[in-house]
């Protein structure tokens, strides 16, 4: 009977917390306010900076050119999103990009629109449009409310109760699931890596954003071989763990860039 409850407020939650996103169509389960967390994201980001080795853009051009980057792809995106009469769904984000030093291969994006890179990345990328791509990919995670999703799985994964204020209230265990799913760390965090569904999404969505910023959607396929090919070896780029097979992204790519070079005006 106890099984059969829960079974039951599980299907429940499920049934009244699921929104359509206006993007991509798809149901998702939506828990937490977008408010919330780009307010919490807010002091992780500071946080972050704060601990890390940030590259000062006045006097290193590649953290000039990760800025310079950053800023065609967001507005790419208020313009595809004002296109579309969805601008409001911006609400709240006021952009940051910046350059880390770590070996790391990896970049990321919270809600709000936080942006790192970390320099590891940036001979793999090789030139701005791999760059491009790369931001495309991070920040339509967040612009499609992928880490919203995961979160709201993760807290009723957990048997989480969800209140009005829910991380100023001392709710250490909401607090400990939102690090799980965008701390840097996150691979390793509860429902982390991101689902194949969602990663699908954000390479369709980041190559029609990197094209609309100018930036060759082309330089995809010849930057996810160069990943491939990094994740043949011993170690696996944080920002491929558990990703969908690389052939098959690659083929996802190819049959989408017809589409994203419609948007394709090269940066004058």
């Amino acid at each position: 009977m106890k099984r059969l409850i829960i079974l039951l407020f599980s299907s429940a939650i499920f049934i009244t917390a699921c929104t359509t996103n206006k993007i991509t169509g798809r149901s998702q389960l939506s828990l937490v306010p977008e408010s919330t967390l780009q307010q919490e994201a807010v002091s992780q980001y500071q946080s972050f900076l704060s601990q890390n080795k940030v590259v000062s853009s006045s006097d290193n051009k590649d953290a000039e050119m990760v800025k310079r980057v950053g800023t065609r792809i967001a507005n790419a995106i208020t313009k595809y999103y004002s296109e579309h009469g969805m601008a409001d769904q911006l609400a709240g984000y006021k952009w940051e990009f910046n350059l880390v030093q770590s070996p790391e291969v990896n970049a990321w994006c919270m809600p709000g629109g936080k942006v790192v890179v970390y320099t590891g990345l940036l001979p793999v990328t090789q030139n701005e449009a791999g760059l491009a791509i790369v931001l495309g990919h991070e920040i339509s995670h967040a612009v499609l409310h992928h880490g919203q999703e995961r979160m709201s799985q993760a807290l009723v994964a957990q048997g989480i109760g969800i209140g009005g204020d829910l991380f100023t209230s001392g709710n250490t265990q909401a607090n400990n699931v939102f690090n799980a799913v965008f701390a840097p760390s996150a691979q390793i965090g509860v429902l982390l890596p991101n689902s194949r569904k969602q990663e699908l999404e954000a390479d369709h969505y980041g190559l029609i954003f990197a094209a609309m910023a100018g930036y060759n959607p082309r330089e995809a396929i010849p930057l996810w071989e160069r990943m491939s090919k990094l994740s043949g070896g011993n170690q696996t780029p944080e920002i491929l763990s558990d990703h969908p097979v690389d052939s098959k992204r690659i083929a996802a790519l190819q049959k989408e860039m017809p589409e994203a070079l419609k948007y394709y005006h090269p940066v004058q």
